[in-house]
């Protein structure tokens, strides 16, 4: 089934084409709670909490070890301190495993930001449920959203390239900073 899944995945990449993200910049973000990794340690991330902070950079990814995925990984790892300089929190989520995560986080996040698992219920509210025909597996498509401190959604996108999720969510959240 995996195979299926990569191969679906590695097409879908390859188009490149951008679509609209599903909630619209204005709308309440859906408040979650769900269980995550950084630095290969497991904890439980709250939205609520996060947002007490500042903005919150939540992006979606659909397989943990795929080449765009990690690829995505790697270009916020290294954008990391530019977001902690606007008071920004980034999580990556998706509908992979804890122990999945808990590898992911140190090996592509390189321990600087943590991921979580998007579960049904957060698949489902942020509506970025990715379906193939013939693979069963859960996965979730590319969005990217910025989420303010009032928790509205500031900016929506969805790519499944990868390459412009950083530059957009950093230029939003730089903007709520006024920087």
């Amino acid at each position: 089934m995996i195979a299926p899944a990569l191969a679906a995945l590695a097409a879908m990449a390859s188009l490149s084409t951008s679509a609209h993200a599903e909630l619209a910049v204005g709308a309440t973000a859906p408040a979650f709670v769900t269980q995550g990794a950084t630095g290969g340690k497991a904890f439980t991330f709250k939205l609520k909490d996060a947002l007490k902070k500042g903005p919150v950079v939540v992006y979606f990814y659909p397989k943990a070890f795929t080449k765009g995925c990690t690829l995505e990984a790697h270009a916020f790892a290294d954008a990391i301190d530019d977001y902690a300089k606007v008071g920004a929190t980034v999580i990556g989520l998706s509908a992979d495993d804890l122990p999945t995560l808990q590898k992911f986080s140190t090996m592509e996040c390189r321990d600087k930001f943590p991921v979580g698992i998007a579960d049904a219920g957060i698949i489902k509210t942020y509506d970025v449920a990715l379906s193939f025909a013939g693979v069963s597996a859960p996965m979730t498509k590319r969005t990217s959203y910025v989420i303010g401190k009032d928790g509205k959604v500031k900016l929506a996108f969805t790519d499944m390239d990868y390459k412009d999720h950083v530059a957009k969510t950093l230029a939003t959240v730089k903007a709520l900073a006024g920087k």
